[in-house]
């Protein structure tokens, strides 16, 4: 009986010393503003970092760089106007009713707010629609990456059966039959004459100006450290230890542009998606998806790939719980044994409470900004 009341009066005492030890860790917020309202980065705590994560190439989070633009695609504002206009000009696509800001809504975060979007005949595609905010900042486009470019990547939608559903060479033939096309590609490149790569760099040009102004996190760490409040400065300290976020969602992007199998897969249901893998046939690609930044997430509503979460607690939550998704077993045994996906590593349990999830919320809704007005172009006759 006395060994068992001693036992019981010890775990009582490591409980309450863990609780005691966890507290202490975030009991001076006032000496985390401090640390965290300065831009360097090395002067922070140190993020916690999965052994997984390469410490050499690794880059905490911070204020976006300056955009680049290519060598064989340099800026001007003329290739921007043409790009944005182009940009909005559903004569892009077969029925005359689908342009790229169909499913990237300035209004809406850039994207267009539904779990999948409307494409050719409102035919639904298989996933939800990437915001292009910051998109200059990504390295492979698309879910799956299977653009290398932005340049790249404007060719795709166009053709696609769901979505644009025009040949290419008829969507260069229409634009060439608009006579009022012909000053604008002048002015952009030189010459009126009217060619796909001029059309994909045009696109891509504006798409890389599509960017977001300073938030407040940006602001709060380049020094005014009255923008955050307590609450906030310990989610953003939780975002880079206990709750490991930061292991993905890194740099000034708030993405490591790596893919990553987060469990939802879906494997053996309708919504099924092999992701990376369509693209590289790997097998160590089943179920990999690009990390999405989190700049303006709070905007670009329902998310993960197939937009199966309505709000941000929820991701929260799944992540907290340690990627609880069970691998639906439906035809295993029947020949698809080999095509099982593998979780990510990098997921696991994070025993986040209800203080701490509130927090991490806090600070990612400091990622995102209000949104601004923008002129829709005047479409060319």
């Amino acid at each position: 009986m006395i060994k068992k009341s001693l036992f019981f009066v010890c775990a009582i005492f490591l409980f309450l010393s863990y609780n005691k030890k966890e507290k202490e860790e975030y009991k001076d917020i006032s000496h985390l503003r401090k640390l965290y309202s300065q831009p360097d980065a090395s002067k922070w705590p140190k993020p916690h970092l999965d052994s997984l994560i390469d410490k050499a190439t690794f880059k905490d989070i911070g204020v976006l760089p300056e955009v680049e633009y290519p060598i064989d695609n340099p800026y001007s504002n003329e290739k921007k106007q043409l790009g944005k206009t182009l940009f909005f000009d559903p004569r892009l696509s077969k029925s005359g009713q689908i342009a790229c800001a169909s499913c990237h809504n300035p209004e809406l975060g850039w994207t267009d707010n539904s779990t999948r979007s409307f494409g050719h005949d409102r035919q639904t595609g298989s996933r939800n629609s990437m915001t292009i905010l910051n998109v200059s900042h990504a390295k492979e486009l698309f879910w799956d990456g299977r653009a290398s470019s932005l340049e790249d990547q404007a060719r795709f939608p166009i053709p696609d059966k769901l979505e644009m559903n025009m040949d290419l060479e008829y969507a260069v033939d229409n634009l060439k039959n608009i006579e009022g096309y012909k000053p604008l590609f002048k002015k952009a490149f030189g010459d009126q004459e009217i060619t796909l790569q001029k059309i994909q760099y045009a696109i891509a040009t504006f798409e890389r100006t599509v960017k977001s102004p300073l938030t407040k996190f940006d602001k709060f760490i380049t020094g005014k450290s009255d923008k955050f409040t307590d609450q906030e400065v310990l989610g953003l300290h939780i975002f880079r230890t206990k709750a490991r976020c930061i292991n993905c969602h890194n740099t000034g992007y708030f993405s490591d542009n790596q893919f990553h199998n987060d469990g939802q897969t879906l494997f053996g249901t309708k919504d099924e998606d092999f992701g990376r893998y369509n693209v590289t046939g790997k097998k160590e690609d089943i179920g990999k998806f690009r990390t999405p930044t989190i700049r303006e997430v709070a905007n670009t509503k329902p998310w993960m790939h197939h937009g199966h979460f309505p709000s941000l607690l929820d991701v929260v939550e799944f992540y907290n719980l340690g990627n609880p998704a069970p691998i639906q077993n439906k035809y295993i045994g029947i020949g698809r044994d080999s095509l099982l996906p593998t979780t990510s590593p990098l997921l696991k349990k994070l025993e986040l409470n209800k203080e701490e999830i509130d927090a991490v919320l806090a600070f990612i809704n400091t990622l995102s900004t209000p949104t601004r007005r923008t002129i829709i172009p005047t479409l060319p006759q």
